[in-house]
């Protein structure tokens, strides 16, 4: 079984079939937040702190962290991305001890963070195009890190999943010619809005299974993508959680301060027996007076102590 590492200076997270499902924070990422992009710009650190903590608090494995930030005085990414991904990567090590995801369409900025980083991240991402293959594969090699493979090439996303899968398996290639072995790509076979495409949940779920069958490879998605433009995100991404870790998914960068979603990875570890004998899941839901102020999100330990 492949089994994909990632490490932080003083910890390992395992990405695998027979391991637990791996959450990766997605907060520290100005892609729709208007504030946080503001915020960055002006040089200002706090959301990104308290983002980091709060999510690692709420059980991510992994951090993702972005730097993509569109500056009103320089909007080239080129110049930017790259010194932000560095101060983005020294704060969020500063703070919390989770292994990283370094995440950028800019491969300076990639490998500022992996410069910077401590351990060894993720990298997010690479796709089949030929340009991204020829750039990214031999930096992902000359840092020995795993990567994100996103299933779509020159031609664009596919609503085809048989062409997703085609070109899957043409980066898990193409990385084995620079000596990257499987177990170090993961596989995002990109989740398109239900809401637009009735058959999206299942042209997933089917791809996991393929992914994990024909090409042993871990997978990992954008979970939020599934509802976008619906009402109650929040209860479609947690269905759509449990039933991608049952196809056989192992990561998602998604959102870890939504207890709903959580609740539904925590429950799907569970039932899959990738939590044994239920501790973690006894551990956050037995009820509070019954659990240590270290075993209590951080919103609980406030509330607590403003008492």
């Amino acid at each position: 079984m492949p089994r994909t590492i990632v490490e932080s200076r003083s910890r390992t997270a395992v990405i695998g079939f027979d391991e637990p499902f791996c959450v990766i924070g997605e907060r520290i990422n100005p892609t729709g937040r208007k504030m946080l992009a503001t915020e960055l710009e002006a040089g200002i650190f706090s959301t990104v702190e308290s983002d980091a903590l709060e999510q690692v608090s709420c059980g991510a494995t992994m951090l993702d962290v972005n730097a993509g930030v569109v500056y009103n005085s320089n909007p080239d990414p080129n110049q930017t991305e790259p010194p932000l991904m560095r101060k983005l990567i020294k704060l969020v090590q500063s703070v919390v001890d989770v292994p990283l995801c370094i995440d950028s369409s800019v491969p300076a900025a990639l490998e500022a963070g992996l410069e910077q980083c401590e351990g060894r991240p993720l990298v997010n991402s690479v796709t089949g195009e030929e340009e991204r293959l020829e750039t990214i594969l031999p930096l992902v090699k000359k840092y020995n890190v795993p990567v994100v493979a996103i299933s779509n090439d020159d031609t664009g996303i596919s609503e085809d999943p048989d062409v997703r899968f085609a070109v899957a398996r043409k980066i898990v290639e193409r990385a084995a010619d620079h000596g990257i072995a499987v177990h170090d790509v993961v596989v995002d076979p990109l989740v398109m809005p239900v809401g637009a495409m009735a058959t999206a949940g299942n042209q997933v779920f089917s791809l996991v299974r393929r992914l994990r069958e024909e090409l042993d490879a871990n997978t990992t998605c954008g979970a939020s993508n599934i509802s976008f433009g619906l009402p109650n995100r929040h209860g479609i991404n947690s269905a759509f959680l449990a039933m991608a870790i049952c196809s056989g998914m192992t990561s998602a960068i998604m959102n870890p301060t939504r207890p709903q979603e959580m609740e539904a990875v925590r429950a799907a570890n569970f039932l899959t027996n990738n939590d044994r004998h239920g501790s973690e899941w006894i551990k956050n839901y037995r009820p509070p007076q019954e659990r240590s102020a270290s075993e209590l999100p951080i919103r609980e330990r406030r509330r607590r102590r403003a008492r």
